[in-house]
């Protein structure tokens, strides 16, 4: 279906002339699922089957459906639970400042439902991190120590 359709024809004329062509050619001879019911029409209390059934295959959790303020709200109170595996504060922090950024920007957007959003406070969730940990404390990345400085010839003794 890459051809135009041609001026002076009706829309739902042409589509239709390329349906049937489409029959003709027997494009539409033995596809996935002929002759079978729809799956799920046997549910009749569950009115959104399709669109789990659409999140199962794709792999989404179903909070991918939820408003942005809602999703951030999810994410900030799952934090602790995210940071945990983390192994470093600054990793702790980073994270905090990328959860922080998302909300920031959603609220200079201003769209969707006005649904209060705060900001984390990155030095409670790192004070949960750390009263959370029972291994030892990674220490921080050390500074290589700095070669000795060598004198400059026109300092040097004689």
């Amino acid at each position: 279906m890459t051809e135009r359709k041609p001026p002076g024809v009706s829309f739902e004329s042409w589509v239709e002339k390329q349906i049937r062509e489409a029959q003709e050619r027997g494009e539409f001879d033995d596809l996935p699922g002929a002759g079978k019911p729809l799956p799920g029409r046997d549910r009749p209390v569950e009115e959104q089957w399709w669109l789990r059934d659409y999140l199962r295959r794709e792999g989404l959790p179903s909070e991918a459906l939820l408003p942005t303020p809602l999703r951030l709200r999810k994410e900030a109170e799952r934090l602790p639970e995210t940071v945990a595996p983390l192994r470093s504060e600054e990793a702790v922090r980073e994270a905090v400042g990328a959860l922080n950024r998302r909300i920031a920007d959603w609220l200079r957007a201003g769209t969707g439902p006005r649904v209060h959003v705060a900001p984390v406070d990155a030095d409670d969730i790192v004070a949960g991190w750390r009263a959370a940990r029972t291994g030892p404390p990674v220490p921080p990345a050390a500074e290589p120590e700095a070669p000795p400085r060598r004198e400059r010839w026109w300092r040097r003794r004689r």
